[in-house]
């Protein structure tokens, strides 16, 4: 970065840019395993001061890295070329919530969980439900198209953007979308950036639509003595049709790990089911005994059902604790997020969950299996000693065969992470065909290749493991 640069960006921002060697540290990475320190921060607080900024950067090249919380798994927001890291958490404004219109309009810094707390008195929601709920951004949600365990029922961030307004590589505020559920009037580009991860423009506002809160819940603790039978208890229930709110999986070292980090009192089994329907009350008695019949003939163990969010929400609990708890698993190994988002055809789940076990004994790397049954959308943690380059070699080995195996599947390598560097050299095999097209339009709108650098298709390293936050030196070249 020029001086000139440096001097215009300060009397630009004032105390909201910092070249200090602290802040550049905090924003170096994100939840991902790797790590790359910017040469600034900048934190705007309006749409105004974005353009600016981009102007600026566009004018002198410097590469522009957006970031919103940092809870992204792939190192979307790991400034690998350097640059100004854009902290857009103080751009965290609800401006408006019209039930009336079913949407609502937001700044890109506001958290998911807030946003759905206003919407909550209203009687609504944005149902997106991602793990990170409690600190994940707007804006982050929409960069990356994240959703979470209730995507079956009600879809993803893409569903639900009706609008944009973006900051675009030039500088220039370009609005898209509309403020009404239909729209027919030419390209839909606010669909475009859902998912892009920062590299075709800056989100500055969002609207969204909402949908009402469920009348009534209930849900179902099932387990079972095979992986094999929790994938086909899966399929069946959806092919019965049931079109669950959630439905998740958990395998016995996921199992095991909640027991252990928080007393979750999980049945030690090798797999569960946590099953939840919603809707009017009704219809939601109808369908959890429906569920309960279809697990019996599936070959469950042992059946639970409640309607008391005490009870359920203790089963939600001990799911979301998974992530935490296996990093209390062992005291030698730690978790990494490597081979983490895949998704698969429903039916084809079982045969997923039974591959990854395959692949973690062949390469002798603890591997835990669970996520989104429902939609197919499986997530993996593994266990290593990260001071071993060998736990490091047989873990990227174990990677490249799940995502073989995902990809023979007909699935996808990510379901709702976004792509990074984590996904990179696996969403070019499964995306050889487009990857041209998706240049020709990254060029279009970035000529000087300034947003967001170095990321998805423009991965240059043939490794995942790339610039670690980890304490190992790690040659992959030998």
């Amino acid at each position: 970065m020029s001086e000139e640069m440096f001097k215009e960006l300060q009397e630009l921002l004032g105390e909201n840019f910092t070249t200090s060697t602290a802040a550049r540290y905090a924003y170096s990475s994100d939840a991902s395993i790797y790590r790359a320190m910017p040469d600034a921060v900048a934190r705007p607080m309006n749409t105004e001061e974005v353009s600016k900024i981009v102007k600026l950067a566009n004018k002198y090249k410097v590469p522009i890295t957006p970031r919103g919380a940092g809870t992204g798994l792939c190192g979307a927001a790991v400034p690998i070329k350097g640059g100004i890291t854009l902290d857009m958490q103080a751009m965290n404004k609800i401006k408006s919530i019209t039930p009336e219109n079913l949407f609502c309009i937001v700044e890109p810094g506001v958290i998911y969980d807030h946003l759905n707390n206003e919407l909550k008195s209203a009687g609504y929601q944005f149902p997106g439900s991602p793990g990170s709920a409690e600190a994940a951004n707007i804006g982050g949600m929409v960069s990356l198209n994240a959703s979470g365990m209730r995507a079956i029922k009600y879809g993803a961030t893409r569903d639900y953007v009706l609008g944009l307004e973006v900051v675009l590589p030039t500088g220039e505020i370009m609005k898209v979308g509309t403020h009404t559920l239909k729209n027919s009037s030419g390209y839909q580009l606010e669909k475009l950036f859902v998912g892009s991860e920062g590299t075709l423009g800056i989100i500055t506002e969002v609207t969204l639509k909402i949908v009402a809160l469920p009348k009534a819940v209930a849900a179902a603790l099932v387990s079972f003595d095979k992986v094999e039978k929790a994938g086909q208890a899966i399929s069946n229930i959806i092919a019965h049709p049931i079109i669950p709110s959630s439905m998740e999986i958990m395998d016995n070292t996921c199992i095991t790990a909640a027991n252990r980090g928080i007393d979750a009192g999980l049945p030690d089994v090798p797999a569960i089911l946590i099953i939840e329907v919603d809707g009017p009350i009704e219809e939601v008695g109808r369908e959890i005994r429906q569920v309960e019949e279809v697990c019996k003939a599936s070959g469950a163990t042992e059946i639970i059902v409640s309607d008391d969010k005490a009870v359920y929400g203790l089963w939600h609990e001990a799911r979301k604790s998974v992530l935490p708890a296996l990093g209390g698993y062992s005291p030698e190994l730690k978790i990494v997020s490597l081979a983490d988002d895949m998704g698969v055809p429903i039916s084809r789940v079982a045969q997923a969950v039974i591959g990854f076990k395959e692949i973690s004994d062949r390469n002798k790397v603890i591997i835990a299996t669970y996520g989104h049954a429902s939609d197919g959308n499986l997530h993996t943690k593994f266990l290593i000693d990260p001071s071993k380059e060998d736990d490091w070699k047989r873990a990227e080995k174990a990677v490249e065969e799940i995502y073989d195996l995902v990809l023979s599947l007909d699935g996808t390598v990510t379901g709702e992470h976004g792509v990074g560097m984590a996904k990179a050299p696996y969403m070019k095999k499964e995306r050889a065909t487009a990857i041209k097209t998706m240049k020709a339009i990254k060029d279009a709108l970035d000529p000087n290749n300034i947003m967001n650098p170095g990321k998805m298709f423009e991965w240059e390293s043939e490794h995942i493991m790339f610039s670690l936050r980890y304490p190992a030196e790690v040659n992959f070249d030998e």
